[in-house]
């Protein structure tokens, strides 16, 4: 399996995350790129010191997301939901390999599935009411209309969307070493978790 980390200027989460998956298994093929990264810019300077704390190093260049980099991967893993939902616009015919690193690991098909279902639906009937809305409807209206129609949708998408945990990983650029460092121990988190999804072994 080839996986591509994706964040924004590809030198501190998507990196990071890059060395931390490599260095736990040999079994998948890793890259990172950021969606508006620049060719050929290192690490930040914390991110570097954060890995080599736990003895980790890694010569890094940043580079953007592009259809060749999307081609090679399995799954693209993205470090926000604002990550996913950018490349979901540029690459549509991608769409089906991009998840939230966090999303991945921690929402099962089932869960998914169900709300993305009860996001359709609601789009479905909220159309629905604008097709068969009076023409003479002031917006004012016409919006305490839908709210009133659709107030029990509304309540199950709130109520599902309250059992989804906060799917963004902390960005760290511009703070101090600390944040650094809470960020490496969220991502390594998540890349264990993400090993043993995949069926694979920690390296010891």
């Amino acid at each position: 399996m080839n996986i591509l980390f994706v964040c924004t200027g590809n030198t501190c989460r998507s990196p990071m995350a890059e060395v931390l998956l490599k260095s736990k298994s040999t079994e998948i093929g890793v890259k990172s790129a950021g969606i508006f990264a620049g060719v050929g810019q290192p690490m930040t300077d914390h991110s570097v010191t954060v890995l080599q704390e736990i003895n980790l190093a890694a010569d890094h260049q940043s580079k953007p997301v592009d259809e060749n980099l999307l081609t090679w991967s399995d799954l693209v893993l993205t470090m926000t939901d604002k990550h996913k939902e950018t490349l979901s616009i540029q690459y549509p015919h991608h769409e089906d390999k991009f998840f939230t690193l966090k999303e991945y690991v921690l929402i099962n098909e089932e869960q998914w599935s169900s709300l993305k279902q009860l996001y359709t639906d609601f789009e479905e009937k909220r159309i629905h009411i604008l097709n068969g809305a009076d023409d003479e409807l002031s917006d004012q209206e016409l919006e305490a209309k839908l709210r009133k129609e659709l107030e029990a949708d509304i309540r199950q998408i709130e109520q599902a969307e309250s059992h989804i945990p906060n799917l963004n990983i902390i960005d760290p650029f511009g703070a101090n070493l600390s944040v650094y460092r809470q960020t490496r121990d969220e991502i390594q988190k998540y890349i264990n978790l993400l090993i043993k999804k995949l069926g694979g072994t920690l390296k010891e």
